[in-house]
């Protein structure tokens, strides 16, 4: 097996983490746990991005369920539709980044966590009116690019989500509702090829009860933080990540 029994306490903590900040923040979960199992050497960083998958899928039906949905179809048709179109890009990338080019793919996986961390820091604030449909494509073709290589869909639309004059439970949402989509289309090409190891699904089988739980303890106690204090906290983190990533 890729993931050594003594590691998986390791793991269920970056879970731990990586689910108490995307229940927080509306994003973040894929980039803490791919970063921080990455810079920590707990297991591959194409098996870390299935098990994000995996787990993300449970983190965004579990929150979906607890919280009322309306969705505003004018902004999430060209955010899927252009996503899933990132995601395809994203895959192909990453199987040809992972036979002989492991260290570049770590490389680039430290530089966007960086990236990502500092554009999220220097977000501006709110626009006074909505970006028309091409902002929502490219935002969405870029996220999905993210989470079709690590299952990291978050920061490009989170980044241009936060600045649209919209309420922070609509932009969690809807964010929400593209991470299922981008992870269901990155699974249903993963496991038929034969890329989902059996380590992979044994951490996600041993953290999904990890993730379900943060979830439902968020929903019932929600810390006094503000969302850009969230931001910041999480950002950190992801600095920290990347730059463990690149000095390993």
């Amino acid at each position: 097996m890729d993931v050594e029994w003594g590691t998986y306490g390791w793991l269920i903590g970056v879970v731990v983490l990586a689910s108490a900040c995307q229940n927080l923040t509306g994003f973040a979960f894929g980039l803490i746990f791919v970063g921080l199992a990455g810079a920590l050497h707990l297991m591959p960083i194409a098996d870390a991005a299935n098990v994000a998958g995996l787990l993300s899928l449970v983190n965004g039906l579990v929150y979906l369920r607890s919280h009322p949905f309306e969705p505003r179809w004018d902004l999430l048709k060209p955010i899927l539709a252009s996503s899933l179109l990132g995601v395809l890009g994203g895959l192909a990338l990453l199987h040809w980044l992972s036979g002989d080019s492991v260290r570049v793919l770590r490389m680039l996986l430290g530089v966007t966590i960086m990236a990502c961390a500092v554009m999220l820091l220097l977000q501006k604030q709110q626009r006074a009116t909505l970006s028309g449909k091409l902002a929502n494509w490219v935002a969405g073709l870029l996220s999905g690019l993210l989470g079709g290589l690590f299952s990291t869909s978050g920061p490009p639309m989170v980044y241009h989500l936060y600045r649209q004059p919209l309420s922070p439970v609509l932009v969690r949402q809807c964010l929400m509702v593209m991470f299922l989509a981008n992870v269901v289309l990155r699974l249903g090409i993963v496991i038929p090829a034969g890329e989902l190891s059996l380590s992979s699904l044994i951490t996600a089988a041993v953290a999904v009860p990890v993730v379900a739980g943060v979830t439902w303890l968020l929903v019932k106690f929600p810390p006094p933080l503000s969302t850009r204090m969230l931001q910041w906290m999480v950002c950190s983190l992801l600095l920290i990540a990347g730059v463990s990533m690149l000095l390993s």
